[in-house]
């Protein structure tokens, strides 16, 4: 018997087990990825939380298996349309794995289109971030922060509640547009978390009632919050992902210099999930790329692109991630209390904010 013969007997005993309801081991699953010998992804841009280290991280562990990048830049509807459109098709178009946003994998499930897996570390992902059944789970989260010029504001805010002081007049933006911007949206939610409300509708009203009191007190600028429009001065807060705050560090390069802070109020965060197809030509490789999405390794190769891994506070109470990590990151306290809305909850917290952002708030936020 050669070896793809050997590999491919493996495979299929495993494939056998699984049906029958015994998990793979770890050995059974890597010989059936490798007898498949590729895994097709998409929506994976190799600079968006440093998927390009994590895909080579793969390769260099399992070379038996080549990887099949499809259309990096698409979207999360683009990502479903792709497994709708192959159904029935075990060609290089069809994607074996996903990663999308958090409405879009329940709504995937509810389709079909997705295939149930609980990877190895299943029980360090926190329950308000999966799939009870394994159909989909959170992968990776960004909080909500701000980023701060501080040659221009001397006393850095450290809570929602201290944007509304005087000191901060014509200094606050979001990094949307509110009434179209998902980042935005769920800042207002953030807001009225702070004030105590529960994620959802409750939180969007109270989020809106802060950004009117912020707007009639003069410290909201309707401008759409940038790097650059931190630089110039015209949004010297702005509010936004901690991922995106903190990209926006490295390119500034200290001009300005910046603090990018957690609000002691409201750690909100916000959600990717990964699923694998429930028509993934190579189902095997597909669940071997989630353990190692989930595996340390994997978490630790998104922590270093600045997005959080879903296993983060794991990590750092098991002495997983290196001081240099941790030091271009706020603490990790700050973490601590993350809340992970449900879907319900952003759903509403989205319907409530844009339809009462202009009667609430008042402001056009432009670019």
């Amino acid at each position: 018997m050669n070896r793809r013969t050997a590999l491919v007997t493996t495979a299929i005993i495993a494939t056998m087990t699984a049906t029958q309801g015994f998990a793979q081991s770890m050995d059974e699953l890597v010989a059936a990825a490798e007898a498949e010998g590729t895994l097709t992804t998409i929506a994976l841009p190799h600079s968006w939380c440093g998927y390009g280290d994590v895909i080579a991280g793969f390769k260099a562990k399992y070379p038996n298996i080549s990887i099949n990048e499809l259309n990096p830049d698409a979207g999360s509807a683009d990502e479903l349309e792709a497994i709708r459109s192959n159904i029935g098709n075990t060609g290089p178009q069809a994607p074996d794995v996903i990663d999308v946003g958090l409405a879009f994998g329940p709504a995937a499930k509810d389709e079909g289109l997705l295939q149930p897996y609980k990877v190895s570390t299943w029980d360090t992902i926190p329950a308000d971030a999966k799939d009870a059944d394994g159909f989909w789970y959170g992968d990776y989260y960004g909080v909500m922060s701000f980023l701060v010029n501080t040659d221009m504001i001397d006393t850095v805010p450290t809570s929602f509640a201290d944007l509304l002081k005087p000191e901060y007049a014509g200094a606050v933006a979001l990094a949307g547009d509110p009434r179209a911007s998902n980042q935005a949206i769920l800042a207002v939610m953030a807001a009225g978390i702070a004030r105590g409300a529960a994620p959802g509708s409750e939180a969007a009203q109270a989020g809106l009632d802060f950004f009117a009191e912020l707007n009639a007190a003069g410290n909201f600028v309707p401008v759409i919050g940038k790097a650059g429009t931190l630089a110039q001065g015209t949004t010297p807060i702005v509010i936004q992902w901690d991922y995106n705050a903190l990209s926006a560090r490295d390119t500034l390069a200290g001009n300005p210099p910046v603090e990018i802070v957690v609000p002691s109020d409201a750690v909100l965060a916000g959600v990717y999930v990964q699923a694998i197809s429930a028509h993934a030509p190579q189902p095997n490789a597909a669940k071997l790329w989630m353990e190692y999405l989930y595996s340390d390794e994997g978490q630790l190769g998104w922590l270093a692109g600045y997005c959080h891994p879903i296993r983060f506070n794991d990590l750092v109470q098991k002495g997983a991630v290196s001081e240099d990590l941790l030091a271009a990151l706020p603490p990790a306290e700050s973490y601590d209390a993350a809340v992970f809305p449900s879907l319900d909850a952003v759903n509403a917290n989205r319907d409530t904010v844009v339809a009462g952002w202009d009667s609430v708030v008042g402001a056009n936020v432009v670019e």
